[in-house]
């Protein structure tokens, strides 16, 4: 068995008493949706909006996504809120372009080991030093996903977040497996802040709280949580997004739970 890289020290390393939550709908589908959860997530206090602009989606006949008018849209909320924005980028060629609109760019869980997008996100934000939100794979290993990540730091940006979102097991009663044994794994092996999408692996909006109060217990250092306003008719992952009462609720129960740990939510 090769021995595990240890990662450098990134921008955002440092352990705190902070827990930061990443929400937002799957998909950016309009201003009024988007400007409606915006809403909410400033009212509770909370930093961050995320978003999808462009989509990467197993069906090509799927909903794709706004692309630029996406980010223009998430922008406008970002200001008007004060809150820092947060989507993915799918394509070398749109690096900058993402770049120029959002605080933090994510890498999805298909791009895992693109690494030509990996060393352009590196170079594009290493003069900024934007967050890059890294998720892991469905079937990538802790080790690969550390190794990977040297990508984007060896091209110019150390500000990396590692991503847990699931992987595919043989279970078939959730939508992914959450490895939630990542969280102290990855902070045993690096020091990088890790992220757990509880979206994702629950893949049922009623299975998400439980599976957020599982990361923070496990001392994630931040969540990501979809949140629509209205999820049947969502154009994209409909039946994981919680409605912003939803979120209230849990956010309230986070909170409550951090407070137990001697952290806050953020």
């Amino acid at each position: 068995m090769s021995e595990v890289k240890i990662a450098p020290i990134p921008d955002l390393g440092q352990r705190t008493d902070e827990i930061t939550i990443y929400a937002g709908p799957c998909s950016v589908e309009s201003a009024e949706q988007f400007d409606e959860v915006a809403e909410c997530i400033a009212d509770l206090g909370l930093t961050w909006i995320r978003g999808g602009a462009f989509k990467p989606r197993t069906n090509p006949h799927s909903f794709q996504g706004l692309g630029e008018e996406a980010l223009k849209i998430m922008k406008s909320a970002g200001d008007r809120y004060n809150l820092k924005t947060l989507t993915e980028v799918m394509d070398s060629a749109h690096c900058q372009l993402v770049a120029d609109y959002v605080d933090g760019l994510q890498v999805g869980a298909r791009n895992f080991q693109n690494f030509s997008l990996l060393k352009k996100i590196g170079e594009v934000t290493a003069d900024t030093h934007q967050m890059v939100l890294y998720k892991r794979g469905f079937a990538g290993t802790i080790a690969e996903w550390l190794a990977a990540t040297d990508y984007i730091t060896d091209h110019g940006n150390t500000n990396v977040v590692l991503c847990e979102r699931g992987i595919r097991t043989f279970e078939t009663a959730t939508r992914f497996t959450l490895d939630i044994a990542a969280v102290p794994v990855i902070h045993k092996q690096s020091l990088y802040p890790v992220c757990i999408d509880v979206s994702h692996p629950a893949g049922q909006r009623d299975l998400v709280p439980s599976l957020a109060k599982a990361a923070v217990a496990a001392g994630a250092d931040s969540l990501m949580i979809e949140v629509h306003p209205n999820p049947p008719v969502a154009l994209s992952d409909g039946p994981q997004q919680l409605t912003p009462a939803q979120f209230r609720e849990l956010v309230a129960e986070l909170r409550e739970l951090a407070a137990v740990l001697g952290k806050k939510i953020v």
